[in-house]
């Protein structure tokens, strides 16, 4: 898929996000990078293989999160 060097991440690594932009839809809520991998305004993501990445917002300071 990519074909700029240095190659970006691959779908499957923890650094996936950092891939190039290859189509960005703000007023759909989602933008596709170049190794497949879908991201939703909420920070959830569509790997290519099928798989959900939950949305992992941080934490805003002095938020907590309840048990």
């Amino acid at each position: 898929m990519c074909q700029h060097q240095p190659p970006c991440p691959p779908p499957d690594a923890s650094d996936r996000d950092a891939a190039h932009l290859v189509a960005h839809h703000p007023e759909q809520g989602w933008s596709l990078l170049c190794n497949g991998v879908l991201l939703f305004e909420d920070t959830g993501e569509l790997l290519p293989n099928g798989r959900i990445v939950a949305p992992h917002r941080p934490l805003a300071a002095g938020e907590e999160v309840a048990a």
